[in-house]
């Protein structure tokens, strides 16, 4: 990364208050002297950062420049000066798109469609060098990143904001902090990075990957979008991932009802069968042969929906819808005669529930890893991830101690990526 003129951010911006705080990072609100304009600067104290930390710092700023999309959070400028970088960023003040959801009076599935178009578009431009409903615009975003060979591996509510808070104003797929560049359709082992929910079966398989990781993470968001909780959900981390990894969404509330729909089987087998044939069942189901969108919250989404979250995720890569071709999807690019414009009261009321449990985590896991610095039981590694606040693998060395505070949170210790 080119070093400026050492003075070059003191003497051209003036800093006002602080917006955001990390371990090793301030962001603050600061205005451009000459031009009067505003702008969020990322301030990193380099001193503090290691050999390693150089390198993911000179990654974001390179992939960062890069994009330059409407719906893609921009940075317009990278200053070096002694001792501090600094990173300047769109000032995006409208919050989170989950968080203004349930503030609004409406809200539909063509809504929903609208968003996801907005995302998918910009990662579709990431990997590679406007449509009306703001929803979909998650798609465009995606579909940007894609273009421009980049793959965000972080796709969640927490990084989907909102440029003010004007009644439609856009949505800024934010924080390229775990984003790897990639060429093409490369396909390789980047590391085990992401948030649990939202990572792919083939991330949590250890397999080679790329950018369909993308795709999946915008399937679980489009399925929360469309009824108020995730896809993929249990308060034991194995379970979790033995879900996604299977495919298998909502697949426990529907086995839960198995034997009521098979009964006239328990007069003909003996328990021994009917136990064999209830885990040939249970495989049947978890391996997504066919989808479970179970009543009453689902009855009331378009089968058009349902198809893009069956496409989306599906469990082999390299069979996933791209972001361009679900661009494509008639749900998406035909919304105003496919999508429903119902309101959708209940998934509103699910969100407010979903974004409570978000932000307990948030802080439950800001604070352990910010004001423990994992000075017991912690790898090297895991001391190197937390310099700037960032947890990139599951930590393998976790206290009997944490375990039992997680679960008083109701979360889980994996895969953490704290904000600045």
């Amino acid at each position: 990364m080119a070093t400026t003129t050492c003075t070059r951010f003191t003497d051209e911006y003036q800093l006002y208050e602080e917006l955001g705080k990390g371990a090793f990072s301030v962001v603050r609100r600061c205005v451009k002297l000459c031009t009067g304009q505003e702008y969020a600067a990322k301030i990193i104290n380099t001193k503090k950062l290691s050999a390693r930390d150089h390198q993911k710092l000179e990654r974001e700023a390179r992939i960062c420049r890069l994009l330059k999309h409407s719906n893609i959070v921009r940075l317009h400028d990278s200053i070096s000066e002694e001792g501090f970088h600094y990173l300047l960023f769109d000032l995006v003040t409208g919050g989170e798109l989950f968080e203004d959801i349930v503030a609004r009076e409406y809200y539909s599935e063509a809504d929903a469609s609208h968003c996801i178009h907005q995302i998918l578009d910009s990662v579709h431009h990431i990997h590679q060098h406007d449509i009306v409903h703001r929803d979909l615009k998650i798609l465009e975003a995606v579909l940007h990143c894609h273009q421009m060979g980049v793959v965000h591996r972080d796709l969640k509510p927490e990084n989907l904001l909102l440029a003010s808070k004007c009644k439609n104003a856009a949505v800024k797929l934010a924080d390229f902090g775990l984003a790897i560049e990639v060429q093409g359709e490369q396909q390789a082992w980047f590391g085990f990075a992401g948030t649990p929910g939202y990572l792919s079966p083939e991330v949590l398989r250890k397999e080679a990957y790329g950018k369909p990781v993308d795709i999946w993470a915008c399937g679980v968001i489009l399925y929360i979008l469309l009824v108020g909780y995730p896809p993929f959900w249990d308060e034991d981390q194995h379970k979790l991932y033995q879900q996604i990894k299977a495919g298998a969404y909502d697949v426990s509330s529907s086995l839960s009802s198995l034997p009521l729909l098979f009964s006239p089987l328990f007069s003909v087998f003996s328990s021994h069968f009917f136990f064999v044939s209830f885990s040939l069942l249970s495989v049947f189901l978890s391996s997504r042969l066919f989808s479970v969108f179970p009543s009453p919250e689902w009855d009331t989404v378009t089968p058009e929906a349902k198809n893009l979250i069956n496409q989306m995720l599906t469990i082999n890569p390299a069979k996933r819808i791209t972001a361009q071709e679900a661009l494509k999807h008639p749900w998406v690019c035909q919304r105003s005669t496919v999508a429903s414009m119902m309101h959708r009261q209940e998934t509103v009321e699910c969100l407010k529930k979903f974004n409570a449990r978000r932000k307990l985590k948030g802080a439950i896991l800001t604070t352990m890893l910010v004001s423990r610095n994992f000075s017991v039981g912690s790898t090297w590694q895991e001391k190197e991830m937390a310099r700037d606040g960032e947890i990139e693998r599951e930590r393998e060395t976790e206290t009997d101690r944490d375990r039992q505070r997680l679960r008083d949170g109701n979360i889980h210790m994996a895969l953490v990526k704290v904000h600045v």
